[in-house]
Formats: C-alpha cells, structure tokens, sequence
C-alpha cells in the first residue's frame, strides 16, 4: 500500500513499511507535522499561539518580577516561583512548533526533534508536581500553625531539585525514542517527527506509570490538601463565633470570606483537571493508535489539545496571583507599591492567625 495513493496522508499520517516483524504495515503518528493545510487555518494557528506564547509571557514574567520584589520570601513562594519559571520553559517551544506548523515536513533536524517533546514533557512534569507541592506545602503550615514567615532553604532546595529530576527521568523517554524518520508521501520524500517505541510493552509500561505518577498521585494530594485546607479553616471560624459574641454582620462577613476561600480552593483544583485531563486522554488515544490499525487519530486534535494545555501558563500566574491576593498584580507591578503586596499564602497566615488567637482563650 503506498503512502502517496492513502488518503490518510491528508490527514498527517504517515504508512511506513516496517522491513522486519514479518513485512508488516505499521501508521506512526507524526504529531505537529500536517499536510495539505489550507493558507488560512495556518495563520489562524499562528495568531492563537502566538497570542497564548506573548500573553503568557507577560503574565508570567510579571508574576516572577512580583515574588521576587517582595522583602519577605517564603516556602511556599520559592514552590510558587518554580511554578513560573515551568511555565515560562513550556511555552518556550511554541515558535519551533509554529516552524513545523507553517513547513508541515521536519526540517529543524534529530537535535530538536529529540529536544522538543523532553522539554515539553519535562515542563509539564515539573508544572504538576509544582501545584501538588504548593498546595501541600500550605496544607502542613495550617495543621502546624505556621505563619511561613520565612524561607526553609533545605525544604525548598531538596523539593526544587527533586522535582526536577524527576521529571528529567519521567520525561527521558521522550528524549530517547523521538526520531528523525524520512517517508514518501504524495509522491515525495519527506522527514518528520515521530515517537519510536522499541516494543509495545515498553510504550504501555511507561504511558501507565506516567499517567499515575505526574497526574492522579498529583492530582489526589491537590484534592486532599486544599479540602483540608478549606475544613480547617471553617472549623476554627466556628469556633471563633461560638466563644466570642460576634454580631450578626460580623458572621455574615465570616461567612463571605468562608465562600471566598471555597472558591478559589475549587478553582485551583478544577483548572488542574480541566487544563491537564486532556493531555492524559491523548496519551491513552496514542497509544490506541498504535495498538488498532483501524484507529485514526487526527493531529489536528493533537494540536489543539496541545494549545488548550499552553492556556495552562497563563492560568497559573493568574490564580496565584489574583485569586490569592487582595489587590490586583498588574497595579503592583506597574505602581511599584511593594509594600502592599500580600503572599500568596496569605489564607494560611490569616488562618494561623486566627488558630493561635483561638487557643489563647
């Protein structure tokens, strides 16, 4: 069957002859690399990533430029920092995607074939393990009655370098089995881009391992903290207006702040699943691919998918820094009034406050 007369080759598919494994025909996906796309939906993908590449830079240098200015530095900043700067090495390959995009065959070479999807791969990693940590970190400062009101440079120094290499680990086969493969198609040779698996069982061994490692173990401790988070707080609140005489405002306002603090907890854990959750679904899908032939799987749907989880570098600046804070960041960063900035753990100081007050009576 020739790969010029497939009408799967519209799609961006490459059928490659195997020359072992008994003659077989194997379809390898060539993710970014499409063919026979229209002039328009080019520029369209161009506009939208390099709107998501331009906006996410700014937000996420400013919320850098922010922690970084503030006299008081915390634990759970320097987790939130790392946060950022993961989210600035993501989005750092959108112009080589954009290349592929507009050239449809590879031609940027086995360097950065190989270096485009570990750094994906790895940012990524590094972005899930990150929110996990910030959100642990300030579940342990509530139940021990922390103010973090200083940086524990042992705690951050161990988490940071352990988070990135192990993402470096999970992410190395991305490293490895991203190859440069030459095909004809339309009549053509062509190079691009695809993931080479030495055996099927190797591919499931680590499409399972990274799903539970780097999605459901992050995600369940993102669940657990921050509903800890929120039942602790409520609990001490109650506390607070059964043994003191407060008025029926002041329980009112209790009660707003109680629904505040409800929200931005639900907030960061639904973004969490709704900007990562498809991502892991593709992963599934691939791999399907690979196991059924009569699977098609579109890389338009991979690319899109891919741009959805790009929105996620301007998510995470936004909530860390608006939900968490009073006042908006862009006036602190443009008004240069760095002693109204309040830390991102500010739920936790208030309520270590309000815990260390209660026990006093």
């Amino acid at each position: 069957m020739a790969a010029g007369s497939s009408p799967l080759s519209t799609m961006g598919y490459l059928l490659l002859s195997c020359q072992f494994e008994e003659q077989c025909n194997f379809t390898y996906f060539n993710f970014y690399s499409e063919f026979d796309k229209t002039l328009v939906v080019k520029v369209v993908e161009t506009i939208l990533l390099s709107i998501v590449f331009l906006f996410s830079c700014f937000v996420n240098i400013s919320a850098i430029f922010l922690l970084v200015r503030k006299k008081k530095v915390v634990t759970a900043n320097c987790f939130v920092l790392n946060l950022f700067c993961s989210d600035l090495l993501f989005i750092s390959m959108i112009p080589l995607i954009l290349v592929i995009r507009w050239s449809e065959v590879w031609i940027l070479g086995d360097f950065f074939c190989h270096l485009l999807f570990y750094v994906i791969c790895l940012s990524g990693c590094v972005i899930l393990i990150s929110l996990s940590a910030v959100s642990l970190e300030r579940m342990i400062c509530i139940m021990k009655v922390s103010q973090a009101t200083t940086c524990n440079v042992k705690v951050v120094t161990v988490g940071i370098v352990t988070i990135w290499s192990f993402s470096a680990m999970t992410a190395l086969p991305m490293c490895l089995f991203f190859k440069v493969i030459t095909q004809r198609v339309n009549n053509k040779d062509v190079q691009v881009c695809t993931l080479v698996w030495p055996t099927i069982t190797e591919e499931i061994a680590w499409d399972i391992s990274f799903i539970v490692l780097d999605f459901l173990i992050p995600g369940l401790s993102i669940i657990v903290s921050y509903t800890k988070i929120y039942k602790i707080t409520k609990e001490i609140r109650e506390r607070m207006i059964r043994s003191t005489a407060y008025s029926e405002v002041h329980q009112y306002r209790v009660s707003k702040r109680d629904y505040r603090l409800f929200r931005t907890l639900f907030i960061l854990m639904i973004s969490f699943f709704v900007m990562w959750t498809p991502v892991f679904i593709i992963v599934l899908l691939l791999l399907l691919h690979n196991l059924k032939e009569n699977f098609i799987l579109s890389p338009t749907v991979f690319f899109w998918i891919t741009l959805f989880t790009f929105c996620n570098s301007i998510v995470n600046p936004i909530l860390y820094n608006i939900n968490l804070l009073r006042q908006k960041w862009w006036r602190v960063v443009f008004c240069g009034n760095s002693e109204d900035i309040v830390d991102t753990d500010t739920t936790t100081k208030r309520n270590g406050n309000q815990n260390a007050s209660t026990d006093s009576k």
